[in-house]
């Protein structure tokens, strides 16, 4: 067939290539701007190439960040030429290679891409390297960039880089590319309508990968009623595949072929959704439909305002998608589809108010992603830390010290430089994340196909059991088995390449199958060995909590080790989704670094516990009492029940609380050599000085309430400098009033206080002080009640008495009330005690 002309000459990026030619002739990088639909990543190829319009043959390569857009634009740019893929263009995908011996233009998935650099770093047979879609700043494509641009500068200045999206930080990518020139195509845009569709009633914010079931009904509904308002194919944007299951069985009833356009989808059924077809169609898809991909037909977009993007989970000790708002940019690249080939429009499931709201970009996988596999790419390429590498965004130092730390477990990295090792160079070879590689490696015969059910989790219909999870897949006739068996074949090849000596295997019996599955979990995720706890619980060696659902098989095992585990937020467990049973030495032997044995004693259960425990992490594998505990160690499991529990363990009499006041007050008021008491913690941090010898003869609660709380603090009073022996004088305990009698005084709130019946401070003109600071005088009533408050006692003479002898003299007649109390008699005694006196 000849090439397609008219096609290639429609596409609005040729007008570009000229500037694009001079800008790589001239600098040997370029960034490209240029809208979807405008020939970007079919035409640039082609036409750098040579395979359009004469110019020089060059051999270019494409790296694009899916394989689902890898394979639709090999496709694609062979039928621009006329060509089948595998002749002028080829591509490569894990697993998957179809590039024939003519093959000028190879696309690639960037995960290939790196690969390939770290196998051969000068790609010496190629010209031109295209990264596409950088916009998305996906992780790989970050590290392709950084790669391609170290062998520029080092090894292969020749080597022409373009880094093209739809749209981009251009500036920032054109610093990053040594002040490349900024290269904008112009796009054949058509109008697109927004309507705003939000549910009637809220629904519940995603949460990890759970969404509200709510949400997607909203989401069937607003596709049908697109339906009956529009005309065209209706492209329908949603998180993930199993939301795209549940949409599709509530759109079973529409006069529509429903179609599911994602990552895991046969190749067939993609090949489908991209061609189009004579019938109305409705595509759900994931992010895959947002760049790299036309889909023809489509005049109506449905977007959910949800996307994926990866955290490091750290309930599962891997990196794990969850689902967030969509960006404002995601939105509009997606709105964009409606109006590739017509005008549209786009039915957006959320309140226009809340747009504004929305982040403006996704956020870049470097800062939020798990970093094993980047860390060990780049210390493979012999920059440990990254730190030489060119990126837009720095990888997060805490995120890369945890990645260091998987690596130096596994053996990928030597623990003090990060040097990468012969292993981790074969780890690296692999294309798996460090943790699978090292069960992969260190795994039994038949590892690679229990590797290849972790490395693309099985559909939730196959069960929380592992094993019968792998046997489902040997038997299944779906999709996902086959994508199983191919990947299980090509990480068998790939074990045997890199030195290995793993062999399939005989098809084993269920104990061996057992055994398998549990050794493989396991050595990927040892601090996820689980021990049973009772009622379909069980403790991780990571210290967190799980929970196997009700009716699961695996609720009978004493030990798990845990594949796949997600938490809710309102949860205190994880829930198991996918488990192996192991037995306890399988255990031991996978999680050997966790493995602690020694004396434990602490403070628990509200006492000293004291035993000799052998522990996997925190669970208990064996416990025996201990008869002579190390007496620090019980020194400081008293201290921890006292900081736990309060110093309310010890004994504390009035005069002790009393003692603990006075010494508050004057460290209030003068300081200095006066210690600070009124705080627990200041007190238990100097236990030192008052609590011994008291604590360290102790061994248990029991002898905590045995220590004179007032006896220890008068430890603290500072007798070295002499100030001690002032105590009595400064904040005296008792104070003498005129009718004789001694009083205690309060020193419990801000203000020490002197309650004392009124009559007993006749006479008495001035208020009575402590180290300057006047006491607050409660004037009692002879019942021993409040009458009055007073600091100033002069003033209340003059001015409150006569209030307060005018309400209780009738109320108290037996008791003195005189006119004048400046000059009447203190007393505590009544008017007939005072008449036989």
């Amino acid at each position: 067939m000849a090439p397609r002309v008219e096609a290639l000459d429609a596409l609005p990026v040729r007008t570009a290539l000229p500037a694009l030619t001079a800008a790589l002739a001239d600098h040997g990088t370029a960034v490209l701007c240029a809208p979807p639909g405008t020939g970007k990543t079919t035409l640039v190829p082609l036409a750098l190439a040579g395979l359009t319009g004469g110019g020089p043959r060059r051999r270019v390569l494409v790296a694009e960040p899916r394989r689902i857009a890898a394979r639709a634009a090999a496709r694609r740019m062979a039928w621009l030429l006329g060509e089948k893929v595998g002749g002028s263009v080829g591509y490569t995908v894990r697993g998957e290679r179809v590039v024939g011996p003519r093959c000028a233009v190879e696309v690639v998935t960037t995960g290939v891409l790196l690969q390939r650099l770290q196998r051969d770093q000068e790609l010496a047979d190629v010209d031109v390297v295209v990264v596409d879609e950088c916009h998305e700043r996906h992780l790989d494509a970050d590290t392709v960039a950084a790669f391609l641009l170290d062998v520029r500068r080092t090894l292969r200045p020749e080597l022409s880089l373009v880094a093209a999206s739809a749209t981009t930080d251009a500036e920032g990518w054109s610093r990053l590319l040594d002040d490349a020139p900024v290269v904008a195509a112009e796009g054949v845009s058509h109008p697109v309508e927004v309507v705003w569709a939000p549910p009637a009633r809220p629904v519940r914010p995603p949460h990890g990968m759970r969404v509200d079931p709510a949400l997607l009904t909203h989401v069937a509904s607003v596709v049908r009623r697109a339906l009956a308002e529009r005309t065209g194919d209706v492209l329908v944007f949603l998180p993930g595949v199993g939301e795209i299951a549940r949409v599709a069985g509530q759109l079973g009833a529409v006069d529509a072929e429903v179609l599911q356009l994602h990552g895991r989808a046969a190749a067939a059924v993609q090949d489908a959704a991209l061609a189009g077809g004579p019938g109305r169609r409705v595509i759900l898809a994931t992010a895959v439909a947002e760049s790299s991909l036309t889909v023809p037909g489509v005049r109506v977009v449905v977007d959910a305002g949800l996307a994926r993007e990866p955290r490091v989970d750290h309930a599962r000790g891997l990196g794990a998608l969850t689902t967030v708002r969509a960006s404002r940019a995601a939105a509009r690249q997606r709105a964009g589809r409606a109006g590739r080939e017509a005008p549209g429009a786009v039915y957006r499931c959320w309140p226009q108010a809340e747009h504004g709201r929305l982040p403006a970009f996704p956020s870049p996988e470097i800062r939020v992603a798990d970093l094993a596999q980047f860390a060990l790419q780049a210390a493979c390429w012999g920059d440990p830390d990254a730190s030489g590498l060119s990126l837009l965004d720095p990888p997060p130092a805490g995120a890369m010290a945890a990645a260091r730390e998987v690596l130096a477990a596994v053996g990928a990295v030597e623990p003090a430089s990060g040097r990468v090792t012969a292993r981790g160079v074969r780890m690296s070879r692999l294309g798996l994340h460090p943790r699978l590689a090292r069960a992969l490696l260190d795994g039994p015969a038949g590892a690679a196909e229990v590797v290849a059910l972790l490395s693309e989790e099985p559909p939730r219909e196959y069960g929380d059991d592992l094993v019968a999870a792998w046997r489902s897949a040997r038997r299944g006739g779906d999709a996902y088995a086959a994508r199983w068996r191919a990947e299980s074949q090509r990480l068998r090849r790939a074990a045997a390449a890199t030195g290995g000596e793993l062999v399939a295997g005989e098809r084993g019996s269920a104990a061996a199958d057992d055994a398998t599955a549990g050794l493989v979990v396991a050595l990927a995720f040892p601090e996820r060995v689980a021990r049973a706890r009772g009622e379909g619980s069980f403790l991780m060696a990571s210290g967190t909590g799980a929970e196997l659902a009700e009716g699961s098989g695996l609720r009978r095992a004493d030990w798990l080790a845990v594949a796949v585990a997600d938490r809710p937020s309102h949860a205190a467990s994880a829930r198991i989704r996918l488990a192996a049973v192991v037995d306890e030495e399988t255990a031991r032997a996978a999680a050997g670094h966790l493995l602690t044995a020694g004396e434990e004693v602490r403070w628990e259960d509200g006492d000293v516990v004291a035993r000799r425990a052998e522990r996997l992490g925190p669970i208990e594998l064996s416990v025996r009492p201990l008869r002579e505990p190390d007496p620090a160690l019980v020194r400081a499991a008293l201290l921890e029940g006292l900081r736990r529990e309060g110093l309310g363990l010890l004994r504390w009499t009035p005069d002790a609380v009393a003692l603990r006041a006075r010494l508050g007050f004057l460290h209030r008021v003068i300081g200095g050599a006066w210690p600070a008491v009124d705080d627990d913690e200041a007190l238990l941090r100097r236990a030192g000085d008052w609590l011994e010898p008291e604590l360290s003869r102790a061994r248990r609660r029991a002898d905590l309430a045995r220590i004179d709380a007032g006896q220890a603090l008068n430890r603290l009073l500072p007798w070295a400098t002499g100030e001690a022996a002032r105590l009595e004088e400064l904040a005296p305990e008792r104070i003498e009033v005129p009718s004789g009698s001694r009083i205690r005084v309060d020193y419990s709130g801000e203000q020490p206080v002197l309650a004392v019946k009124l009559q007993e401070l006749f006479g008495l003109a001035r208020t009575p002080e402590v180290a300057g600071v006047p006491l607050l005088v409660h004037l009692l009533s002879p019942a021993g009640r409040p009458a009055a408050v007073t600091a100033d006692l002069a003033s209340f003479w003059r001015d409150g008495y006569r209030a307060v002898r005018a309400e209780l003299r009738g109320r108290y007649p037996k008791h003195p009330w005189p006119q004048d109390p400046a000059t009447a008699e203190p007393t505590r005694h009544t008017n007939a005690r005072l008449g036989r006196g």
